[in-house]
């Protein structure tokens, strides 16, 4: 048994299904281990893409990601998507190799300081230095990746920890010439290097993987959820706002969504929490909730911080008591203190807000409050139905990006994931588009991240090969991950990609333009992504008139169907329903 064998025993032990990878030579015994332990090893096409991958896999089943990619350049190519996991709250765990222990620090090919590079971007960072270490350090960074506030973290496994003693040996005999005796600092060096992996192998078998024990999130106190419970008996206008952290025990979203409907005050859901309550449920509300938070004598943030996207706390009335419930003491504290903290798991806490309530006999009737609610909703939907019948402005019909989603929307299957990938075309989709289950939505989370397109959907796939996949992508950022159509074509992970095509990075180009006067950098062509797609072994296909959106749609849920990824490149005509969206 190897030092590959050792970390892929210990992977297999934890229940991982999959190793996220690009090949080198610093890893090989990582991947043919777990290949032998019947972990499937999927290799993509950029190692950043390998680590978003390992995030979804994160998000929807719970248990942490692993990424295993290469020294040097292998490793500095993660370093967005570990970022992204980081603000993310994701348990990520990325494997990462190195140079050999007796050539730390000469020279050796891709040998940086990784060590520097990783830790302020993870949990926690630790690099083997014995073939003993593998085993125990692995597991616990299981254990810190799952607890408190999850995240990512990283383990630099040396190259010579992980081929057998033998062929490590072979590495560092000495080398003379025949016939010639070794001079005196040759038999040194032998004799160092002798020492040296000795020291290596010396208990090499003794730490065996262990039988993983679970992480429990973090109690929720008692006194800090009957204030809570008090608090929200005596509100009139409630509203809670559900985010990704509440979704950090993704086997209890049922639990989480039944609470909600107990409670019976208005919701609103944003990242990894969309569609919790499924499509259409007369608690969700979509539109308006900066001026719903205005209108609320009591707001609940479970698993949301008061960041740039609640305008840094000011959308919440300052007449309103504030309950805050978050891993986090220092997200739960930021811009603006709650009147309630609760420092526990939030999808813990609704489900206990939910159970004391009810127990108590204090769920009261809100019925007006939500039909206000609900109609200002209706409203908008109504006036974005309108936008979208519109005929497109410019030289060319083009398409409506309202009508593409709205058709879309209206062809999605019950069990479809959605991941969003994109600035203006991906949040004009998610005013209309609906995730019809839980964890049935991946965005990349405040870090705002282009890029995580393709490895999003490929680990959404692998989990969930029964659902129909879906990636919304703007023109700009299917740049980052057109190639992994090469991986989900080898891989047969039938994504369908929607490009939404307008030429220009719109989102940036729209506030430039009107301040600036200037659309310098923002500008791109009407490529044929479809073609590229069609390269590496995918159904490409391509729309430039809105009377060609429902027979293309229907062609590409049918190819995906019979197991092939698709990519549809919509040619998009110009709007202005996101003016003045620019987040700082």
């Amino acid at each position: 048994m190897d030092g590959g064998d050792r970390i892929a025993e210990v992977l297999r032990r934890h229940g991982v299904q999959f190793l996220f990878t690009l090949c080198g030579g610093h890893i090989s015994p990582i991947l043919v281990g777990a290949k032998r332990r019947g972990i499937r090893v999927v290799d993509v096409r950029h190692e950043v893409n390998a680590v978003f991958a390992a995030d979804a896999v994160a998000r929807l089943t719970g248990v942490p990601g692993v990424a295993a990619v290469t020294a040097g350049p292998g490793l500095t190519n993660t370093i967005t998507a570990v970022k992204n996991a980081q603000l993310a709250q994701s348990p990520v765990i990325v494997l990462g190799g190195a140079a050999a222990t007796v050539l730390k620090g000469r020279g050796a090919l891709q040998d940086i300081d990784q060590m520097a590079l990783m830790r302020p971007h993870v949990k926690w960072a630790q690099a083997a230095r014995r073939v003993r270490d593998l085993v125990p350090m692995l597991e616990e960074a299981f254990r810190v990746a799952q607890e408190g506030v999850p995240g990512p973290v990283f383990l630099e496994c040396p190259v010579d920890l992980l081929y057998r003693e033998d062929v490590v040996k072979s590495w560092y005999v000495a080398k003379t010439k025949p016939g010639q005796a070794p001079s005196l600092g040759e038999r040194a060096l032998a004799t160092y290097l002798g020492f040296h992996t000795w020291r290596m192998f010396a208990g090499a078998d003794e730490p065996r993987p262990q039988t993983p024990r679970p992480v429990p999130p973090p109690p929720l106190a008692r006194d800090e959820l009957r204030a809570a419970a008090e608090a929200f008996a005596r509100a009139e206008r409630p509203v809670i706002v559900v985010g990704s952290q509440a979704m950090s025990i993704p086997g209890e979203a049922r639990g989480i969504a039944s609470a909600l409907e107990a409670i019976g005050a208005p919701v609103y859901l944003s990242g990894m929490a969309r569609g919790l309550l499924g499509a259409g449920h007369p608690l969700q509300m979509r539109h308006a909730r900066k001026a719903a938070l205005k209108q609320a004598d009591l707001v609940v943030l479970a698993g949301v911080p008061c960041d740039f996207r609640l305008d840094y706390g000011q959308n919440v009335s300052r007449r309103a008591v504030l309950v805050a419930a978050n891993r986090s003491e220092e997200e739960m504290q930021k811009n603006r203190s709650p009147d309630v903290p609760v420092l526990a798991d939030a999808g813990r806490f609704l489900q206990g807000l939910a159970g004391r309530l009810v127990a108590a006999g204090q769920v009261r009737d809100r019925s007006a409050w939500v039909a206000k609610l609900r109609g200002a909703d209706e409203a908008r939907d109504k006036d974005i139905a309108s936008q979208a019948e519109a005929a497109p402005t410019g030289p060319e019909a083009l398409v409506s990006p309202l009508h593409l989603c709205r058709r879309i929307e209206a062809s999605l299957d019950d069990r479809s994931q959605l991941v969003a990938d994109g600035g203006d075309f991906v949040a004009t989709a998610s005013y209309i588009v609906r995730p019809r289950a839980p964890l049935s939505w991946l965005d990349p989370g405040v870090f705002g991240t282009l890029g995580v397109g393709a490895g999003f959907a490929l680990g959404a796939g692998l989990v969930r090969p029964e659902a129909e996949t879906w990636i919304f992508y703007g023109d700009g950022s299917v740049g980052y991950s057109l190639s992994e159509f090469d991986t989900f074509v080898r891989h047969k992970v039938p994504v369908i990609a929607v490009v939404g095509n307008d030429a220009c990075w719109a989102q940036i180009a729209r506030e430039q333009v009107e301040i600036l006067g200037d659309a310098v950098g923002t500008e791109l062509a009407r490529t044929d992504y479809h073609l590229a797609a069609a390269g590496f072994g995918a159904v490409g296909l391509e729309i430039r008139e809105a009377a060609a959106v429902d027979a293309v749609l229907a062609e590409a849920k049918a190819a995906a169907k019979s197991g092939k990824p698709v990519l549809i490149n919509v040619h998009l005509a110009g709007t202005d329903f996101r003016k003045g969206s620019l987040s700082m």
